[in-house]
């Protein structure tokens, strides 16, 4: 597998680190900007539609835990499951910028931030 690297242009629209993601890295995922398969993704279809990158650039919703796309049933469960946080993505995004980011989420090897 390839050593992570920080790019920010491997976040993900919900702020999840691809980067870091097993599937990326394994090169069975083009990560969420690229995989034109995932029409199934409310989170990336809103972006799309609102022509911001993440959603951390939202002027809608301050949290984005009060955005029925971001925080529905199936993200809830995803967060569940893989013990993830997206929104504590996004805090982090908006407090320490992009790069800021990737970087951190490069360092810690992780596609996101724990709950």
């Amino acid at each position: 597998m390839p050593a992570i690297q920080a790019n920010v242009g491997l976040i993900a629209r919900c702020g999840l680190y691809c980067g870091a993601c097993k599937s990326y890295l394994k090169g069975t995922c083009t990560g969420c900007h690229e995989n034109s398969k995932a029409t199934w993704c409310k989170v990336r279809s809103c972006c799309a539609d609102k022509r911001i990158e993440i959603c951390a650039d939202c002027t809608e919703f301050a949290d984005p835990r009060a955005c029925s796309k971001f925080n529905n049933f199936m993200s809830k469960l995803f967060g569940l499951v893989f013990n993830s946080d997206r929104a504590a993505c996004i805090a982090q995004i908006k407090q320490i910028g992009r790069d800021g980011h990737a970087t951190a989420m490069a360092e810690l090897k992780r596609p996101t931030l724990k709950r």
